[in-house]
């Protein structure tokens, strides 16, 4: 069983949970202590960032970054789901819509807004998820939430389906996006593909499909990881005494930032403060 901590950035294909790659990735590591950062429905495929052993504590601050996705969506249906995976619930015709009413919808969609989740999201009510509400037979209406939009670029119009390109925060729901377009345009619309491209740094090119890692298991170290995702900086032997109890240190940062010892180790994550550091997790 490997006792070494790092990230794992699996290609997820279509048709498994992400609680199933999770199960996979923990018997070809050898480890039960995996989680992952950001859900991906069974439907969608592309970047699914897991930690394993202490990596897994960084995960809660790596589902705080920007994600892009490419997604198809279908307009002139509505569904259950907001995706393809839902029941028909209203069709109608699209033979009015014009590429150009397309592009100017998407547009209003940009931008800090307030994004009602799809009802089958992962989103805990009353301590259970809703998706579970929702297939038990409840109505679940979720609040609004606030979200950024930074960017939808259309990289294709055969309409009634276009393909979109999204860069958003976390916690942006493309299926809402779908669904969203669509009641602008008064035909209703949903979600037929979903692809995620990229979580903060890690993107494609990071990614190892399952078959791969059953071939060759790796990771990124810890340590990399922690320099990849977050800023750095590189303490002295004075400091990195004081982080490894979790002091406060005199020092100015910006953001929330990696901590290292003179050695390379990666010690923790600290906050500004005032004038001063704040420990937000110690990882040694």
């Amino acid at each position: 069983m490997t006792q070494e901590s790092g990230l794992v950035v699996v290609d997820k294909p279509g048709g498994v949970t992400s609680h199933d790659v999770v199960s996979q990735v923990r018997r070809l590591a050898g480890t039960r202590k995996v989680g992952h950062a950001g859900t991906l429905d069974p439907m969608a495929t592309g970047v699914l960032v897991l930690g394993l052993n202490r990596a897994t504590r960084l995960l809660g601050h790596l589902t705080l970054t920007d994600k892009r996705y490419v997604a198809t969506v279908r307009l002139g249906v509505s569904t259950t789901t907001d995706d393809a995976e839902g029941d028909a619930l209203e069709t109608r015709a699209t033979d009015g819509l014009t590429e150009e009413a397309v592009r100017a919808a998407l547009a209003e969609l940009v931008g800090e807004i307030d994004q009602v989740p799809s009802s089958v999201s992962a989103i805990k009510v009353g301590g259970r998820r809703s998706y579970a509400r929702v297939r038990a037979g409840e109505q679940v209406e979720l609040p609004a939430r606030r979200v950024t939009v930074h960017e939808i670029a259309v990289t294709s119009v055969d309409l009634p389906s276009l393909d979109i390109d999204v860069h958003c925060s976390s916690g942006t729901y493309v299926r809402s996006i779908a669904r969203d377009l669509g009641a602008a345009l008064g035909v209703g619309g949903h979600l037929t593909a979903l692809r995620r491209t990229a979580v903060g740094p890690f993107d494609l090119s990071a990614a190892r499909s399952l078959e791969a890692l059953a071939d060759r298991f790796a990771m990124t170290p810890i340590d990399v990881a922690a320099r990849t995702s977050f800023p750095a900086l590189d303490l002295d032997d004075e400091q990195a005494a004081a982080v490894r109890v979790g002091r406060r240190l005199d020092v100015h940062l910006d953001a929330t930032t990696a901590l290292f010892a003179p050695d390379g180790e990666f010690l923790a994550l600290y906050a500004p403060s005032g004038d001063l550091a704040r420990a937000v997790a110690v990882f040694v």
